[in-house]
């Protein structure tokens, strides 16, 4: 287990700070208040952090208004969870209750709220959902009508793309933690064993060293390359020449990490030796272009342009590089069309991938943070030459 753990939760002062923050943005958006529905928007905005949201049978709610501190509209059995947060108006029902689960207690409220422009918030636009039955959500837009529903979406990712100083810390600390475990793996890994194997080592070394859970984590391998990285790990064993990659979202105190090693059993090609420098160069330029001031399509042109010149003959990933937080991968995206704007407390992942022959894949991929000088890592850079294993 790693030293110096960051302390747990947040000081009330970080909440009431993201509040005041947002209700600037509402103020600028003429709403009256915005309504959360879902675990990352309501642990942002309230602490409340609990595995119960792993069971889809229960709607919460918070509602963060113009003016004073949010409220909570949630099932009973959260009731004690959300009293040890700095919320103090918690409103609770008896779920589940499909005649009527909370949607009236919650209209109630949200009628209560101060009005001024009778425009409500919701996240209805990219990378969100409302995590609610689609009939409670059309009955709730009934019981509050006139009230005019926006879309807040985009907003709150730019709210929470700036990361605040614990929040870095805690990302920070996992990262520490994954990238000492991956930097042990290759010592434990052995030709014969299947993916599955593998990735059952690193994530036990990832838990007994201080992470939380490692709740995403994947492989994919084939003879000099891989052609499938979302998908296992399966039962296929690694044999002479085999590409490994493992890519893995751990956690610690509700925060991710998300990062990927590569591993070549046996001999490594050629072909895929130059394939690895290749990605790993294209990881440094998106690194050196990654400074305040820029965008996320100049991070995404700096490494497209060393994987061209390295004869990439296409990215199926589809970006390369994200967001990251108290998701695995949030707002933006790292594509050419993208142009989000770099600032200080932005987390991103740096993922340059190619396909450098026909069904073979390599891709790598580092966390970093950007600050006033420029990128910082935050995972432990990976080794400059795939490790070979040879057991």
């Amino acid at each position: 287990m790693t030293n110096s753990s960051p302390p747990r939760g947040f000081p009330q002062s970080e909440f009431e700070q993201r509040t005041l923050k947002v209700q600037r943005m509402m103020t600028e958006q003429k709403l009256d208040a915005i309504l959360l529905t879902t675990e990352p928007n309501v642990r942002y905005f309230s602490g409340f952090l609990t595995q119960f949201w792993q069971s889809p049978t229960r709607p919460w709610f918070l509602i963060v208004p113009r003016e004073g501190n949010p409220l909570a509209v949630i099932p009973e059995i959260g009731l004690a969870g959300m009293e040890s947060t700095w919320v103090k108006d918690i409103r609770t029902w008896t779920s589940p209750c499909p005649e009527d689960d909370g949607i009236s207690l919650l209209a109630q409220a949200l009628n209560e709220v101060k009005t001024r422009f009778g425009r409500l918030g919701l996240m209805l636009g990219q990378e969100s959902h409302l995590r609610m039955p689609a009939d409670n959500f059309k009955l709730l837009i009934e019981k509050i009508s006139p009230t005019e529903i926006v879309d807040f979406a985009l907003p709150m990712h730019r709210l929470k793309k700036i990361k605040s100083a614990a929040e870095i810390q805690k990302i920070q600390h996992i990262c520490e933690i994954t990238s000492a475990a991956f930097e042990n793996l290759p010592q434990a890994l052995l030709i014969g064993e299947t993916e599955r194997q593998c990735c059952l080592k690193l994530r036990l070394d990832i838990l007994q060293r201080g992470a939380d859970n490692s709740p995403y984590l994947i492989a994919g391998s084939g003879l000099g390359g891989y052609d499938n990285i979302i998908m296992g790990p399966t039962d296929k064993t690694l044999e002479n020449g085999d590409v490994l990659i493992i890519d893995t979202g751990s956690t610690f105190d509700g925060y991710f990490c998300d990062f990927d090693r590569n591993f070549v059993f046996g001999n490594l090609p050629d072909e895929t030796r130059f394939a690895h420098e290749t990605v790993y160069q294209a990881t440094d330029a998106g690194f050196k272009a990654a400074s305040p001031g820029n965008t996320t399509s100049d991070v995404w042109a700096a490494m497209w342009a060393v994987l061209e010149k390295g004869g990439a003959i296409g990215n199926s990933v589809g970006r390369m590089g994200h967001g990251l937080g108290m998701e695995l991968t949030e707002w933006p995206s790292v594509t050419p069309d993208d142009n989000t704007l770099l600032e200080p407390g932005m987390i991103l992942t740096l993922e340059p991938g190619m396909t450098f022959a026909p069904g073979k894949q390599m891709v790598h991929e580092e966390n970093i943070v950007i600050t006033e000088e420029g990128a910082r890592m935050l995972s432990s850079r990976a080794p400059s030459e795939m490790p070979i294993i040879q057991n």
